[in-house]
């Protein structure tokens, strides 16, 4: 199992070494841009992936790795969620995106337009364009809540006039990337209601239910029959054990009406898969709990670390709440910098995070950061950031 002192000693020149997307860049620059962490991956899973290379698992997708897959994943929701789920229910699809553009496609009217609650995951704000719907950005409430942070929540009179504007779809992100929100029953019951009575659908995209850091994770589609009768929820194995290569993410239906329609439309979305990825992914949900736990106390770490810094290197910074995921969401509007925030900040402190802007229009001043890396890494990358806006404290 990782241990925090072998997490720490892994070096930037070892993640580079790596090929890592984060790390293709100039070899000075610290990437805190890409929702990919720095960890490795769990044993049991590279034993799998060698088992398959081996004996040359690279035909057509096989039945019963399907199955293996369906039976795992189950097993995981069970495990980490309480709920329980039918194996026959859960399908395998390449990524979470393409989950999105199976019911964009597929379960939607053809002039609907698509509500997304800002700040956002990028190809949140770009997919329904290209496949030519109309995104409706709904910015969410954003509070003060003292010394842990800023707590953001949905805008459900925002929400409601954007389906009178013609929205059909809420995309729900549970934990939230980029601001680390974990909804809890009471704040989600409402949007239940609400998309109930105007008669829309929910794409809930639950990718990070296993790095919850504070709270539980509460399925959207468990909440209530109401809610199962209107949702299509998106799971992988990809952002809690490391495997967004693989290409295996899990689209779940709750109810009986989208299994029919599935059934009807579901097998050259599901065509993408990849095989070795199936195989990891069972790998991960069914050996690897201990290893992903370890991870999760190493997050917390790196999380608590981060807010010391920010709070003692950039004081005027706001920051959010953080109760899961590997992102944070930094306010730095009062610093006034004019122009792209990644320019400056890339150029200037060698640190690539994500333009607020790629995550919503209204949130220019803010950047995504991803903190899924070796604490001294984490600390050099809050301290440059800080040499650059706030100069006089940093020199003292």
């Amino acid at each position: 199992m990782p241990s925090p002192e072998h997490l720490d000693a892994i070096t930037q020149d070892d993640l580079i070494a790596t090929g890592a997307t984060r790390w293709a860049g100039d070899a000075d620059v610290i990437g805190a841009f890409v929702a990919e962490m720095d960890f490795g991956i769990a044993e049991p899973i590279t034993e799998r992936l060698h088992a398959e290379v081996d004996r040359g698992a690279f035909g057509y997708l096989p039945a019963h790795l399907a199955t293996e897959l369906h039976g795992a994943t189950a097993g995981f929701l069970q495990r980490r969620t309480g709920c329980t789920v039918d194996p026959a229910h859960i399908h395998e699809m390449p990524d979470i995106i393409s989950v999105f553009q199976a019911v964009i496609g597929n379960f939607l009217r053809p002039d609907s337009k698509i509500i997304v609650p800002t700040p956002a995951y990028m190809p949140f704000l770009e997919v329904p364009e290209l496949m030519g719907r109309e995104i409706l950005e709904v910015e969410m409430l954003v509070e003060d809540s003292g010394d842990s942070g800023v707590h953001y929540s949905y805008d459900l009179a925002a929400i409601e006039a954007a389906f009178d504007a013609g929205g059909e779809l809420l995309v729900l992100c549970n934990p939230h990337n980029p601001t680390g929100r974990v909804f809890t029953r009471e704040e989600m019951e409402p949007l239940v209601e609400l998309v109930d009575r105007k008669g829309g659908r929910v794409f809930s995209d639950e990718i990070w239910l296993p790095l919850v850091l504070e709270g539980e994770h509460i399925p959207y589609a468990s909440l209530s029959e109401t809610a199962a009768g209107h949702t299509i929820t998106a799971v992988a194995a990809s952002k809690a054990f490391n495997l967004p290569g693989l290409k295996c993410a899990q689209l779940v239906t709750s109810n009986d009406a989208d299994r029919e329609q599935w059934e009807r439309v579901g097998h050259f979305p599901m065509h993408g898969a990849a095989n070795l990825g199936l195989a990891a992914t069972a790998a991960a949900y069914t050996q690897a709990e201990d290893w992903l736990d370890d991870i999760v106390g190493y997050l917390r770490r790196n999380r608590e670390t981060l807010v010391e810094l920010v709070g003692s290197l950039l004081p005027k910074a706001r920051l959010t709440t953080m109760e899961g995921t590997y992102v944070a969401w930094l306010d730095l509007r009062v610093y006034g910098i004019e122009g792209s925030l990644h320019d400056h900040l890339l150029e200037r402190a060698r640190v690539e995070c994500t333009e607020g802007t790629a995550c919503g229009s209204a949130w220019a001043g803010h950047v995504r950061f991803i903190y899924a890396m070796p604490r001294p890494l984490l600390i050099e990358a809050i301290a440059r950031i800080a040499r650059v806006l706030e100069p006089g404290r940093s020199a003292e």
